[in-house]
């Protein structure tokens, strides 16, 4: 349904069952699949591509140029997937030369004042709240939760099944399943929560427990605890998951959480 009252641009590629509400603009060069539904004032820029049966809030801005000083007007594309949901006031910033696309997997859901900057790459099933803030070049594995207000550092790379607390500031990468949280970020446990609600059994959740406790609770460095975990835990999808993950870290993954003595008195 074209609303009267909303701007399309002819070069715009929309599918006959698209909702647009009033006052939506959209510019050309964007593609944009049946079933999906633009609220009032959304503004989708070129080179948006957007998947099925999505829903964009009012106030959303997708596909706005980069606020990167490199960029030099370079054709680049926000590729969204389906069943994603962009709630009021989310920006999603295209790609640069770079990577030459921002991506959002499918059946994403971010919330209100999401910003999502240049060649992001989020799975899927991912879910940024309120305020989560990404600066360049982030990689979020599926299933990963944001907590509201989080902060990410650039080139961070978020893994699969993961949780970020609140407020929290990121500056190193997260490994998989794990949650992160504290000021400064370190491991706070495993997201058993998280992995029991899509279906992991205990018995493998106190697997990948035993990792992280080698990993970050039983005073080995980095390369020492994936020795050991190398030669003493078997091996497993979800082991190889992890090992492999740190071994491409390029920015180093979050400390493992230590006890300070409180010293007053």
């Amino acid at each position: 349904m074209n609303q009267p009252l909303a701007y399309v641009h002819p070069q715009a590629k929309i599918a006959p069952n698209v909702v647009i509400e009033p006052f939506v603009n959209i510019e050309k060069n964007v593609i944009i699949d049946e079933g999906t539904w633009i609220g009032s004032n959304v503004t989708i820029m070129e080179g948006a591509r957007i998947g099925k049966n999505c829903r964009i809030f009012p106030g959303a801005v997708i596909s706005a140029v980069p606020q990167d000083l490199k960029f030099d007007g370079e054709e680049t594309i926000v590729k969204i997937g389906n069943n994603v949901t962009i709630r009021e006031f989310v920006t999603i910033n295209r790609g640069t030369k770079a990577n030459n696309e921002t991506v959002i997997g499918n059946n994403c859901l971010l919330m209100a004042y999401v910003h999502v900057a240049h060649d992001c790459i989020l799975g899927n099933n991912v879910i940024l709240a309120n305020a989560a803030t990404l600066a360049g070049h982030i990689e979020i594995g599926d299933w990963a939760i944001i907590g509201g207000l989080a902060a990410i550092h650039q080139f961070v790379h978020i893994g699969e099944h993961s949780m970020i607390a609140g407020g929290s500031m990121v500056p190193k990468d997260v490994p998989p399943y794990a949650k992160a949280g504290r000021e400064p970020l370190a491991f706070v446990g495993v997201n058993s929560i998280g992995l029991r609600r899509r279906g992991f059994p205990n018995e493998l959740i106190n697997y990948i427990q035993e990792i992280y406790r080698i990993l970050f609770l039983k005073g080995n460095n980095v390369t020492q605890a994936v020795k050991y975990i190398e030669r003493n835990i078997s091996a497993s999808d979800e082991r190889d998951i992890i090992l492999s993950f740190i071994s491409k870290s390029q920015r180093g993954i979050m400390k493992g959480f230590t006890r300070t003595r409180d010293k007053r008195g």
